[in-house]
């Protein structure tokens, strides 16, 4: 079973969808999480370097992370998601 993963702040996502965004039509949406997406536009107009600096607290919760490595980290997986491709 492939991972899911929001293509804006790399999020793990469940099939069960129930962190997928919503679409304009109350769909939801499958690409984004119900944070970074809703009623079929972005929550934030961040640029990729904000979300990643929003995203840090988050990752480093697990304990297993510096802000550093966090930061490399998300530096080199937010390219190869959806949103950021097209910026």
């Amino acid at each position: 079973m492939d991972s899911k993963f929001c293509q804006s702040c790399g999020m793990p996502m469940a099939a069960d969808g129930e962190m997928y965004g919503s679409n304009e039509d109350g769909s939801k949406n499958e690409d984004y999480c119900k944070y970074c997406f809703e009623n079929g536009s972005f929550s934030s107009d961040s640029t990729m370097e904000e979300m990643i600096e929003s995203c840090i607290p988050f990752t480093m919760e697990g304990g297993e992370m510096t802000e550093e490595e966090a930061r490399k980290m998300m530096q080199e997986f937010f390219p190869t998601l959806k949103r950021w491709k097209l910026a």
